[in-house]
């Protein structure tokens, strides 16, 4: 099983915790990685986009000319496709981009990626998360502690006030629940710092 250290927020060793080998310790799986993180993003679409069909387009309701006798083309509408000011054929309409993902393959996923920061070594683990201020560099000065340079994601159960309005204003920190932490959050930095009650609420949801 793999071990961590586990920092206060100072930098110092405060003693050491074992992970759970099947939620911290497995291969990650690419393609499930690649699938979760794809239906992710495409749920992330807002599908609103919208063009007229010729039902919709207004006007058009007299027939430009007569059937017969004029040498021109038959038309039924000025709002045919081929009309200028006509209805668009096959253009985009609202629609829904969620792609279903099965309550399995998603575990594995969070799983694959927790186990991939752990097995890179840029998983950190810290007792709790405390600041006495809503002050930026406070928080700056937290993660300089931690050694903490690169994009990270912070998950804790719950964040304290002081803790978020410290962090809104750093350009590489994104703060999430663990409750609320998905595939793509996870991958989508470079350190996960996690407090220990994350940890222990990963290992009871996915172990």
């Amino acid at each position: 099983m793999p071990k961590l250290q586990v920092l206060n927020q100072q930098g110092s060793k405060v003693t050491d915790l074992t992970l759970n080998d099947y939620v911290f310790g497995i291969a990650p799986h690419q393609q499930v990685l690649y699938d979760v993180v794809n239906a992710q993003r495409a749920a992330m679409r807002q599908g609103t986009h919208d063009v007229k069909s010729r039902a919709e387009v207004s006007g058009g309701g007299r027939k430009p000319w007569r059937q017969k006798g004029t040498g021109r083309a038959r038309q039924g509408s000025t709002r045919s496709p081929q009309w200028r000011h006509g209805g668009i054929v096959f253009g985009p309409t609202p629609r829904s981009y969620a792609v279903k993902v099965n309550k399995k393959v998603g575990q594995l996923a969070l799983r694959s990626a927790l186990s991939f920061h752990a097995n890179n070594e840029s998983l950190i683990v810290v007792d709790q998360l405390h600041v006495d201020n809503a002050k930026t560099k406070e928080f700056k000065a937290l993660l300089d502690n931690l050694k903490v340079t690169e994009k990270v994601l912070i998950v804790d159960n719950v964040f304290e006030d002081n803790v978020f309005l410290a962090a809104r204003n750093l350009p590489n920190v994104a703060l999430v629940q663990a409750s609320h932490a998905s595939v793509y959050d996870l991958l989508n930095c470079k350190v996960l710092l996690l407090t220990e009650s994350a940890v222990k609420h990963f290992e009871e949801v996915l172990a």
